[in-house]
């Protein structure tokens, strides 16, 4: 059988996956499994950072052959498909229909189950919340009970324990979601660079409730009174234009080097050219969907410039009360200590709340940022932790693969009612270390 890795490769326990071709294999799968290796997951299309996505056991249900669509009502934007569909599958249909996913992450190479199970959360959280918020229903299949539609209305303790229940309380068979009307598939949108974190904050206030989409990149290695510089980015769907869904030419990262591409020598210069390329004054762009939302998805195996040791990706939200302090306490450790990411993102989720009990944002700032695997990452991590910990933030389990159980805990109370419904076939190395 195929292995496979989480998309950080670290940490390095390959998965054996366990092929499905139909819908109605779900159950007598999981039963298999479960006999002769005791604990599962089902993994969808392997975009999962961490170790959230690993089972216990080292066997994994694939669920991405489950690709198929079920019903779409194209009036109402009312769509219904198999857990393993991505969400570029999604919008390769919806778009030239004028539907558009309500809410992306960075990468449209998730699958619906995954978008699900971890509740993600894109450019728009201000306006739109999270992914949970526009699902309609979905069919979980459980080892105790069969397959139970959930929702709202019906096993709605399930249907919370779901949505951001990292793929623990049973298998997403299908779900059905609720699209966004669109009148183009480009977007319009201003690029600015700013000077420092003060300027971000102003242009978050001035800017994000604006605009549908609002986002910033920082260089997380300058310092003084360049420190928190960046590059602002706000868009909103154009009213008028095509709707054509675009396939952009991919590169290929043929194979992972023996050490990380990404080092502090390239960051500085890559982070110096990036913010010089950006101009001070509001520039207007109008681009396609596709670079706005997925600018890494042009890059096939990106993950493996991280060398074969992997990366981590630390992603945190601290509240709105205490970010300004917080953020630039963080980038003063990050500055200080000579690990940098190129990647580094920084943006404002708003009030929405989620219907999903381990939903990752809150009213706050999110900083995320990628760092190649080396020793000292832990003792950085640390220092970081302290930190988020401080300002009463949390991480994010879906991009985590070092959290504490203390934190994880204290960030997460309601994790107690997703472990009282957590399937007993059902587990993850994330689940166990950060609850036992």
């Amino acid at each position: 059988m195929d292995t496979a890795l989480s998309w950080g490769r670290y940490p390095h326990f390959p998965q054996t996956l366990h092929p499905l071709v139909w819908r109605n294999q779900v159950a007598d799968q999981i039963a298999s499994i479960a006999r002769a290796h005791g604990e599962l997951l089902p993994f969808g299309n392997g975009r999962s950072y961490g170790d959230s996505c690993l089972a216990t056991s080292g066997h994994v249900l694939q669920m991405r052959s489950l690709d198929r669509f079920i019903a779409a009502d194209w009036v109402n934007g009312i769509l219904r498909a198999e857990a393993g569909v991505t969400l570029g599958e999604i919008l390769q249909l919806s778009i030239p229909r004028g539907w558009f996913l309500p809410v992306t992450p960075g990468t449209q190479f998730a699958t619906l189950g995954g978008a699900l199970a971890n509740d993600v959360h894109g450019k728009n959280h201000h306006i739109r919340g999270t992914f949970g918020s526009h699902v309609n229903q979905f069919s979980l299949v459980r080892s105790v009970d069969g397959a139970l539609i959930c929702s709202r209305e019906i096993h709605a303790e399930l249907f919370a324990a779901s949505i951001g229940g990292l793929g623990l309380t049973g298998v997403i068979e299908w779900a059905e979601i609720q699209l966004m009307p669109i009148s183009s598939s480009q977007i319009s949108g201003v690029v600015r660079r700013f000077d420092n974190l003060d300027r971000f904050f102003e242009l978050s206030e001035q800017l994000d409730d604006q605009h549908e989409y609002s986002v910033a990149w920082i260089d997380c290695l300058a310092t003084g009174s360049s420190a928190g510089r960046g590059v602002y980015f706000v868009g909103d769907h154009a009213p008028s234009g095509t709707l054509d869904h675009s396939s952009p030419p991919r590169f290929n990262v043929p194979f992972a080097p023996s050490v990380s591409l990404v080092n502090n020598p390239s960051l500085r210069i890559f982070n110096e050219l990036y913010w010089r390329k950006h101009q001070s004054a509001p520039t207007p762009q109008r681009s396609d969907y596709q670079p706005f939302f997925y600018p890494l998805d042009g890059v096939s195996n990106w993950n493996r410039i991280y060398g074969r040791s992997g990366f981590q990706q630390y992603q945190c939200i601290v509240p709105h009360h205490s970010a300004r302090e917080a953020i630039r306490d963080l980038l003063d450790v990050i500055s200080s200590s000579g690990q940098g990411s190129f990647l580094a993102v920084l943006k404002r989720c708003g009030n929405g709340i989620s219907p999903g009990l381990l939903s990752f944002p809150q009213p706050g700032i999110s900083l995320a940022l990628d760092f190649p695997q080396v020793s000292k990452l832990a003792s950085l991590f640390n220092r970081m932790d302290l930190v988020v910990r401080e300002a009463g933030g949390r991480l994010y389990p879906a991009k985590d693969a070092h959290m504490s159980g203390a934190d994880f805990r204290s960030g997460y109370p309601a994790w107690e009612q997703v472990e009282l419904l957590r399937d007993p076939s059902l587990n993850s190395r994330f689940w166990k270390r950060v609850t036992e």
